[in-house]
């Protein structure tokens, strides 16, 4: 399972990218196998009780500024090498980004991504994900790592879709949700208990010489 590098033709990816180019987003219930998000989550719960997560920002460099009003979940950005199971979901997301561009010819460069915990009540209101300033981030990706989420539970992911259609995912263990950055605009409802998930950006070579 280490590995976890699969073929970029592999039915699930190729899945993911018709659905991107058909409608803009995917929904994938049975992405990382239960070993895998249950590892996910033992990872995200240590790094928090070490004190590692944090609160996280609105904006971008020298304007970032801490807004519980606007988003309310901890974060912890992963660096390759820091650990294992980390790895291996960040190898299988390299997978989905090769088939992302021989499908859609995105010109994807790299793969940013956090562990998300929200608190039981905590939100983060409506927002498209890509930057005014930096259009970079081509393709979200956000995996759940809750464990028997129930419906009930809240903390739905909202998206606004085409022709005033509002869709919410129920933040099940194990579940992908994919769309293009700068064109559906989502947000996180509140949940009853904590909510835990790894939140990343595909993204293209940009402009600005960072």
């Amino acid at each position: 399972m280490r590995a976890m590098q699969i073929p970029y033709d592999h039915p699930l990816l190729l899945s993911i990218v018709d659905d991107l180019a058909v409608k803009g987003w995917s929904q994938q219930n049975i992405f990382l196998p239960e070993g895998l998000t249950l590892e996910l989550a033992a990872e995200c719960h240590k790094r928090a009780a070490e004190g590692e997560l944090a609160p996280a920002a609105v904006g971008r460099g020298p304007f970032q500024e801490i807004r519980e009003g606007i988003r309310g979940d901890h974060i912890q950005w992963l660096e390759p090498g820091e650990a294992a199971i980390c790895d291996t979901y960040l190898n299988l997301m390299d997978s989905l980004r090769l088939a992302m561009n021989r499908g859609l010819f995105l010109g994807l460069e790299d793969f940013e991504s956090h562990f998300a915990m929200y608190p039981p009540g905590a939100f983060y209101l409506k927002h498209v994900d890509r930057f005014r300033d930096d259009d970079r981030r081509m393709v979200s990706a956000v995996v759940y790592l809750n464990d028997a989420w129930l419906p009930e539970h809240g903390g739905q992911l909202r998206m606004y879709l085409k022709d005033n259609v509002e869709y919410d995912v129920v933040p099940t263990g194990g579940c992908l949700v994919v769309f293009l950055s700068g064109e559906v605009p989502h947000e996180v409802l509140p949940a009853t208990r904590e909510r835990l998930s790894l939140t990343g950006w595909f993204r293209r070579r940009g402009n600005e010489p960072f």
